[in-house]
């Protein structure tokens, strides 16, 4: 590797050299672009190679970083010259980031892996014959554009968080920004967790009106979300896509398909809008990331449960399995014991009003390593994003009180009543059941699943009309939110579109396995798709499908939902009433450096005690958990409580 110094016009004493590095044509062109160089500035480093390599990029990171300068990288791969992203001293977002976010977002990683690792010294050292010397020049001058824009203006470099692509053929320039990756091995600048992360103080939180309840709306931000999180080469979100879906606009936000392990772990956005379906996809896409791993802060505490007891949540509140179920083939979790060491993140506890540390394996639900598997299946159950600490607080405990009180109705079989969907004041409402029973052809009935908290949770299912043997019998969901109706339309909003998908995946057969044998029911999918058969429709009896039914004005006098003008008074309100009850409340920041980037706050609510959501029946999480068989003596159903066989045995139906 050769270098070249370029010393700009004497103007005051000793200004800071320009230094290129590399071979090849590029580094000769940029060479003699950059000794035109004129002016005052600060000094910068480029390193340039006519071939795909970054071998030399550590030891220039060290030696920018030891002149407190900026450095340039310059490459050539697969046809496109690379400029880009310029590293600047002490900030975060270098090539690995990018290297890592690109690797992510291509389907064909695996394969590229494979081939760099086999032809490793060719791609490193071989030139492309498209690097013309017209080509060179004209990524020279870019080259020299961006090392002055460094060295005057860095707030102006296009390649600040972004890189740079030049078609070789036709010098087409295409730009992709990036967010640091806060993983990144070189870069990456995560603070250590401690118990300053369990306290929960937020400034005030004013309201707009009393039933509002966000106070950092994504409305009108279309643009600019996905202005900063798409791109299909080095965006958090690799595609967009929007679609009509079941009657209503639908939006995916795919994540990383590389590394994704299903479906169900990109963001969706559905509403009456396209433009609110696709916000609200990359903005569920941010919940998703930020609850894999812990992005904003480094977890500092491995011990044993046995030594940190008492300000540490109990695994064993959270609804363990059987002790023998461990021993199961192909079972993916491990037993807990209290004096076996694991990893912790801390927390707050509304119930001690303090920090508390819970097992990392519980706050986050990312795959885990081999030594720290988690003690119990757990998804993205109470993730939420938001504007405010409060608002993502409020949304995680709204989920977990959904999944909550529709997984109580379906084990402990509750007769929750019948809603009334012309009763609604929000037209859309019987509107959504009537799109829904002309374009698909089911028809749409509502249940008002409450518990001793009262929390606005609905019950949806559709039913098809004509009973025919090549469609799917019925398909489950459902929706919580502290205004009934607004709860109610979110339920009806989901089911069209996901309706619309269940109808495209119905397999009779395999739903029939299903249905014959519970133990197939593995992945999230197989459990609407076993209540598609109408072998299995006799285990939705308990709900009623006629007679009386609770006007949507009956079901909020039973919320009773106070006013407020701070939306802190109404996350106390929700916490309170599981305290009331004796269940503990449990806030994790899970807030990433990404969702920070727009100004948002995510966090994981843990209520221990409460039924949370698992998909595979073997993973089901009813044991140890004592307040779901009291269910029905506590709603007043039963004068008992439900004995462990009465529980239902059979897989949930929700997606």
């Amino acid at each position: 590797m050769t270098e070249a110094t370029i010393t700009p016009a004497p103007s005051a004493a000793d200004l800071d050299r320009v230094t290129v590095l590399g071979e090849g044509r590029l580094h000769a062109a940029i060479s003699a672009a950059l000794a035109s160089t004129t002016g005052h500035g600060g000094g910068a480093i480029v390193v340039a190679s006519d071939a795909d390599d970054v071998r030399p990029y550590p030891g220039v990171a060290r030696r920018a970083a030891g002149r407190g300068v900026p450095w340039l990288p310059v490459r050539v791969e697969a046809g496109w010259a690379l400029v880009g992203p310029a590293v600047r001293p002490s900030r975060p977002g270098c090539p690995t980031c990018v290297a890592r976010r690109r690797a992510g977002n291509r389907p064909d990683a695996q394969a590229r892996d494979a081939l760099r690792a086999k032809w490793a010294g060719d791609l490193d050292s071989r030139p492309t014959i498209l690097l013309t010397p017209l080509v060179s020049r004209t990524v020279a001058a870019l080259v020299a554009d961006e090392v002055h824009r460094l060295r005057h203006d860095p707030g102006s470099a296009r390649t600040a968080g972004a890189l740079l692509k030049i078609r070789l053929p036709t010098a087409a320039v295409r730009r992709h920004a990036f967010l640091p990756d806060p993983l990144c091995p070189d870069c990456g600048t995560r603070q250590d967790d401690g118990p300053h992360a369990g306290r929960y103080v937020p400034r005030p939180a004013p309201k707009p009106d009393p039933w509002t309840f966000r106070v950092g709306t994504i409305t009108g931000r279309e643009v600019e979300l996905e202005q900063r999180f798409v791109d299909a080469e080095t965006g958090i979100v690799q595609a967009l896509v929007a679609q009509e879906r079941g009657g209503g606009p639908m939006a995916v936000a795919r994540l990383s398909p590389a590394r994704t392990e299903h479906e169900s772990h990109h963001g969706y956005g559905r509403s009456d809008d396209f433009a609110s379906a696709r916000a609200t996809a990359v903005a569920e896409a941010l919940e998703r990331i930020a609850g894999i791993h812990p992005r904003g802060r480094r977890t500092t505490v491995r011990a044993a449960y046995a030594d940190i007891a008492d300000h540490a949540l109990d695994p064993r509140t959270l609804g363990l399995y059987p002790d023998d179920w461990y021993d199961q083939p192909g079972f993916l979790f491990t037993r807990f014991a209290p004096e076996r060491p694991t990893t912790w993140v801390w927390a707050y506890s509304f119930g001690r009003d303090a920090p508390v540390l819970v097992p990392e394996s519980y706050a986050f639900f990312g795959p885990r390593p081999r030594d720290d598997l988690g003690f119990a299946y757990e998804c993205s159950n109470g993730c939420a994003l938001g504007g405010h600490p409060a608002e993502a607080i409020l949304y995680g405990l709204l989920e977990v009180a959904e999944r909550d009180a529709a997984l109580a109705t379906w084990y402990a079989r509750l007769p929750v009543p019948r809603v009334d969907l012309g009763s609604a004041a929000d037209r859309r409402i019987p509107m959504l059941a009537q799109r829904v029973r002309d374009r698909l052809g089911y028809d749409v009935h509502a249940f008002a699943a409450l518990l001793e908290q009262r929390v606005p949770v609905f019950w949806v299912m559709a039913v098809d009309a004509l009973d025919r043997p090549d469609r799917p019998r019925a398909l489950c969901g459902s929706a919580s939110h502290l205004d009934p109706e607004r709860a109610l339309r979110r339920a009806l909003e989901d089911l069209g579109p996901m309706l619309a998908s269940h109808l495209e995946r119905y397999d009779p057969a395999f739903s029939a396995r299903l249905v014959a044998d519970s133990d197939q029911v593995r992945l999230l999918e197989h459990h609407p798709l076993t209540y598609a058969h109408p072998d299995a429709f006799g285990r939705l009896g308990f709900l009623p499908l006629e007679g009386p039914a609770l006007t949507l004005p009956e079901v909020a006098a039973r919320a009773a939902w106070p006013q407020h003008d701070d939306l802190r008074a109404d996350v106390a309100e929700l916490a309170g009433r599981y305290l009331a009850g004796g269940l503990d409340v449990i806030a994790v920041d899970i807030t990433s450096p990404e969702a920070r980037a727009c100004g948002m706050h995510a966090a994981k609510v843990i209520v221990p005690g409460t039924v949370s959501m698992t998909f595979g029946h073997r993973y089901r999480r009813v044991h140890g958990l004592p307040r779901l068989p009291g269910l029905p003596r506590v709603l007043g159903h039963r004068d008992r409580d439900l004995r462990s066989e009465e529980l239902n045995p059979y897989p949930h139906p929700f997606p």
